[in-house]
């Protein structure tokens, strides 16, 4: 049996299933997750796309698990300081309209999905008042060279994460993109391949909190974003991924595993990057590269086809 079969077999065998509809779902199909994140005080939660309806949903359980579940009380949604500061505001008092504060924001954030998220999180501390979650204010500085801010957008993340966990002592859940959530100390990002290879802000957090610190990939295979998505190339971590045929599953990347599976994952690989900006004719160009699947992530999520985000309305 050759190899390819053979990480085919152990993904069927390894997965568990995972409803991404509602993200009010009962959370029973997460519990494997517990024993992933075990006794975690970070965890990111890292997708390769930020445009994508279901994505966002089962990103969205994921955090209710670790809240409801774990105990978690902050989180940090990535990619927009200023935003983040109105927000907190709006999950700590209900004061203002979410729908409103997310109509100028960045545009991953412009969507229901996020809206849903915002406003569960103000529904939870309504019933929680003595126990509340927080919105962490951590993004980019503004006063560095285009090169230059790649490394020092990649530790400001993480010093915010650090100094806001040192300072609260709560356990954070990091929302945001596989190149800042995965624990990459020498990771290559999509269409900067003549940059150096540099760490980014999983690996700082990796450093600090030790095994404290867990890392989950969201994929997918294919679909419609909603320009189209081909299936992914071979030499894509996602392709074994994909071609195992199941439906949305969390895969565990430590469990026990044979040889040829264990030297698979422990491969240096590539796994979809895809922002705001994609160009379907030149699907290759956007990946993450220079790493294991199992150095990034310690499980991964998969999800077969994606959809759009659902457009925020008025």
């Amino acid at each position: 049996m050759d190899a390819t079969h053979l990480v085919r077999e152990w993904i069927v065998a390894t997965a568990r299933p995972l409803d991404i509809v509602d993200p009010s779902a009962p959370l029973t199909d997460l519990r494997p997750l517990g024993e992933i994140t075990g006794e975690a005080t970070v965890v990111g939660i890292g997708t390769s796309i930020r445009t994508a309806h279901e994505p966002s949903v089962l990103m969205h359980r994921i955090l209710r698990f670790l809240v409801e579940e774990m105990g978690f009380r902050s989180v940090l949604l990535e990619g927009d300081e200023t935003k983040s500061a109105e927000l907190a505001g709006y999950i700590r008092t209900g004061r203002g309209d979410p729908r409103e504060m997310l109509t100028d924001a960045r545009v991953f954030w412009r969507n229901e999905e996020i809206l849903g998220v915002l406003r569960w999180l103000r529904s939870y501390n309504e019933t929680h008042p003595a126990d509340p979650v927080r919105l962490v204010a951590a993004g980019e500085p503004q006063d560095a060279s285009w090169q230059e801010s790649l490394s020092a957008i990649e530790r400001h993340l993480a010093e915010g994460v650090i100094e806001w966990q040192e300072r609260t002592g709560d356990k954070i859940v990091y929302w945001g993109g596989i190149a800042h959530t995965g624990v990459g100390s020498r990771r290559l990002v999509t269409q900067h391949t003549s940059l150096e290879r540099q760490r980014n802000a999983g690996s700082y957090l990796r450093e600090r909190f030790g095994a404290g610190y867990r890392s989950v990939g969201v994929t997918f295979g294919n679909g419609t974003v909603p320009y189209e998505v081909p299936a992914p190339p071979a030499d894509y971590a996602e392709h074994n991924l994909l071609t195992a045929d199941l439906p949305p599953y969390l895969l565990d990347l430590h469990a026990e595993a044979p040889g040829p599976v264990r030297a698979w994952l422990d491969a240096p690989t590539k796994t979809r990057l895809i922002g705001p900006n994609y160009d379907p004719a030149n699907d290759a160009v956007y990946h993450l590269s220079g790493q294991a699947l199992a150095e990034w992530f310690d499980a991964v999520v998969h999800i077969p086809t994606v959809t759009p985000q659902w457009t925020l309305t008025g």
